[in-house]
C-alpha cells in the first residue's frame, strides 16, 4: 500500500478537496489519520434529511471513509469548545480553521514492473532538478511556484497524455503528482520537496542555476 501525506491550508473545504484530489488524480483509498481544527463543520446526522452546521473553533477527532474518482464517502467527529462530540455524514462545506494533515492510503496503484526499466530523457547538465506535474492540480502548481520563488533552475513537463503519464508512473512507480527528481533520484512528491527546501544545500541551486528554466 502507497500512503500519501495531504497538508490543508486555512480556508479549504475538507469534502471538496479530497473529492477534487480523487478525481484529478485518478486515486482510490481511504483515509488512515487526521490532525486539524475547523472553523465550520457540515455533516449529516443519522436518518436527517438536512446537515447539521456548526461553527466555531472545531477540534477533528476523526475521519474515516474512503475516496475515489467518482467521489467520497467518509464520516467525521469532532468536539466543540465544550469538549462535546458530534459527528456524521462529512458534508461539502467543512472548512480548515488553521490547518489540517491527512495521511491517506492508496488502494488499486498499478505496481511498476521491476524486470525492464523505462527508458529516461536525457537531462541538461544545468537543470538538476526535474518536476513532471498535472494540469489543474493544487499541489503541481504549489511545487512550481516553490520552485520558481527559491529560482532553481528546473525541467519541468505537464503531463497531459496517457502516453506521458505511464512514462512517469513506470520511472516513479508513483501514480500522484507532482513528481520530484534531483539528479536523476526520485525525491516524492510536494510535501517531500517543500521539507527539501529546507535544506541549504538544495536552496543553493537556486544561485548557481538562476534563470534556466525550461518546459517540455
Amino acid at each position: 500500500m502507497e500512503t500519501l501525506p495531504l497538508q490543508l491550508e486555512p480556508g479549504q473545504d475538507l469534502h471538496s478537496t479530497l473529492a477534487e484530489l480523487a478525481a484529478q488524480q485518478q486515486l482510490s483509498g481511504f483515509v488512515l489519520g487526521v490532525v486539524g481544527n475547523l472553523s465550520q463543520a457540515c455533516f449529516r446526522c443519522p436518518g436527517q434529511q438536512q446537515p447539521t452546521l456548526m461553527q466555531g473553533e472545531l477540534e477533528v477527532i476523526t475521519l474515516n471513509g474512503t475516496f475515489s474518482p467518482s467521489g467520497v464517502h467518509l464520516h467525521l467527529s469532532l468536539s466543540d469548545g465544550a469538549c462535546q462530540v458530534w459527528g456524521g455524514h462529512l458534508e461539502p462545506g467543512t472548512v480548515v480553521l488553521k490547518g489540517a494533515q491527512l495521511l491517506l492510503g492508496l488502494s488499486g496503484l498499478p505496481v511498476a514492473p521491476t524486470s525492464q526499466k523505462p527508458v529516461q530523457e536525457p537531462v541538461h547538465v544545468s537543470e538538476r532538478v526535474e518536476l513532471a506535474v498535472l494540469p489543474g492540480c493544487p499541489w503541481s502548481l504549489r511545487a512550481r511556484q516553490l520552485l520558481e520563488r527559491l529560482t532553481i533552475a528546473h525541467r519541468l513537463e505537464t503531463v497531459e497524455t496517457d502516453e506521458r503519464f505511464e512514462f512517469w508512473r513506470q520511472r516513479s512507480g508513483m501514480k500522484t503528482f507532482p513528481q520530484v527528481y534531483v539528479d536523476g533520484e526520485l525525491v516524492g512528491g510536494y510535501d517531500d520537496l517543500a521539507e527539501l527546501s529546507l535544506q541549504p544545500w538544495f536552496r543553493a541551486l537556486g544561485q548557481s542555476t538562476a534563470g534556466s528554466m525550461r518546459a517540455l
